[in-house]
């Protein structure tokens, strides 16, 4: 078999310091396959998304080694890491976090700015496939205060996608959205993963999204059970 393309070995997460210490992870190991699809499922304040962050180098573990498409994260500098996340990585917040002063097709665009790979040509024609990919094409010029929180969510995958990364985390992505636009959304990112092959981590209280993923592990109190 071929080595998982993220392995999370020994991890542990503490906030705090003495007395106010919190455990939020507790000895979490997991491997995750080149194209799979995994829901980690399990109720606010469990820890799943101190997780996801921790996976995406968005935060450091206290102890333990994370390898992502074989680079050991924990390894690399402060420096580097964005360089590192920029290849392997896209991630979906569940608050969108777009830049309220750009259009849709800049928010997109932007994650290419500090790129010398892309020319100017090849950077827009990168921005307009995804935007084509999440059918968002004809709102490119829009800002986001003109568009829905289905139609921001849209472009927040768009944006993670533009550099196609192997590996696509989500942290609660349907939160702010109707039940009917986040199974909209869940749509898009299961295609993505059936015709990408692009590895999918999703993290959701929500049971209703267990089933677009192949595979559900459950979260409490900090450890997968």
């Amino acid at each position: 078999m071929a080595q998982p393309i993220i392995q999370v070995q020994e991890v542990n997460k503490e906030f705090g310091k003495g007395k106010n210490t919190v455990a939020a992870l507790k000895d979490i190991n997991i491997e995750i396959q080149k194209g799979e699809f995994v829901a980690i499922v399990g109720p606010s304040g469990c820890g799943k998304s101190t997780l996801l962050h921790v996976m995406a180098g968005l935060e450091q573990p206290t102890a333990g080694r994370i390898l992502v498409d074989g680079v050991d994260v924990t390894l690399i500098s402060e420096r580097d890491l964005p360089k590192v996340r920029m290849q392997k990585i896209g991630f979906v917040f569940q608050s969108f976090l777009l830049i309220e002063d750009l259009t849709a097709y800049e928010n997109v665009e932007s994650v290419l700015w500090p790129s010398f790979d892309y020319t100017k040509e090849k950077q827009e024609e990168k921005t307009l496939e995804v935007l084509r990919e999440v059918d968002m094409l004809e709102r490119r010029d829009h800002f986001p205060r003109q568009m829905s929180g289905g139609e921001q969510q849209r472009i927040a995958i768009a944006r993670a996608l533009v550099n196609s990364p192997p590996i696509l985390f989500c942290d609660e992505i349907t939160g702010n959205l109707d039940t009917k636009t986040g199974e909209t959304i869940m749509k898009i990112i299961a295609q993505l993963n059936r015709e990408r092959n692009m590895t999918v981590v999703l993290v959701t209280h929500n049971e209703d999204l267990v089933k677009y993923a192949k595979r559900t592990l459950r979260m409490k109190d900090g450890v997968i059970r």
